[in-house]
């Protein structure tokens, strides 16, 4: 069951190398985006499937995240996504193409809300705030660090 489906595009001035390379380093993640990730270890890695644990940075808190990923080689990623503590789990999906002069950032996050008392303020809540927060936290960092 998903409650929620979040989906945003944006565009960055830079070749979809590029933002690829950061967006799937993620053990370099808190380095790049430290307003959303405190930490990412990778667990397991067997070809492009990760398996990672990860503190982020969300509404003020910081919670666990079990992630299983699939780096999409020079296209993104795909990550399943689970947080007992905060009573979410989801479905990832970073989605770049080329478009123009640079990369359009097709992103999705559907996500499940286990914890009944969050559902009453997680639509509203989670759909704005979220993206808005999404995308000065990763995307204007992206921005800052690869566009010319």
């Amino acid at each position: 069951m998903k409650d929620i489906t979040l989906h945003s595009k944006w565009f960055i001035k830079a070749p979809i190398s590029e933002v690829s390379g950061m967006m799937t380093d993620f053990e370099k993640f808190p380095e790049y985006f430290p307003k959303v990730a405190e930490s990412i270890q990778i667990i397991k890695r067997e070809g492009n499937h990760l398996e990672m644990e990860a503190t982020v940075k969300s509404f003020g808190q910081k919670f666990p995240v079990k992630m299983k990923t699939e780096i999409l080689s020079g296209r993104g990623y795909i990550s399943d996504n689970e947080s007992p503590k905060f009573g979410t789990s989801g479905r990832e999906e970073l989605l770049l193409s080329e478009h123009g002069d640079g990369t359009m950032i097709d992103y999705t996050y559907q996500v499940a809300i286990h914890k009944r008392w969050l559902r009453v303020v997680a639509r509203p809540l989670i759909g704005w705030f979220s993206m808005k927060y999404w995308q000065k936290a990763v995307i204007d960092e992206l921005r800052k660090k690869l566009e010319k």
